[in-house]
């Protein structure tokens, strides 16, 4: 990411939303839950049905944000990471260029609420 879009983003403001917020949005397709964790981290569970896209490529390369961006440039894109700080990158980074997007906080966030927590897919 070049250093003005990034600097952009870092004063760009986001939602913040709870995961009883989201789910009626994710569930009815209206938006998507991206879990912008590393793929290491995956590992420990993920929340059903969130697509893996790792914050570090969503500030590089784009390999896998860019065709996940084209494919879903109508729909809301709700963000979670481990503690809700990578989220708040990640949603801040996609308000910044004109996606709705928004922190839906930590993992932790979502099995507190009940949402199934499930290995990743390969």
């Amino acid at each position: 990411m070049n250093p003005f879009k990034f600097l952009k983003s870092l004063f760009t403001p986001a939602p913040r939303l709870r995961p009883w917020q989201c789910a009626p949005r994710v569930l009815s397709a209206q938006a998507v839950l991206i879990d912008v964790r590393e793929p290491g981290e995956w590992r420990s569970g993920v929340a059903e049905g969130a697509v893996l896209l790792p914050l570090s490529d969503l500030g590089g390369s784009r390999e896998i944000w860019r065709p996940f961006l084209e494919k879903n440039a109508g729909r809301e894109l709700l963000c979670y990471c481990a503690a809700g700080g990578r989220s708040a990158i990640a949603a801040r980074t996609l308000v910044a260029e004109g996606f709705r997007a928004a922190n839906a906080g930590s993992l932790q966030d979502w099995k507190n609420s009940g949402w199934p927590v499930v290995p990743p897919k390969d």
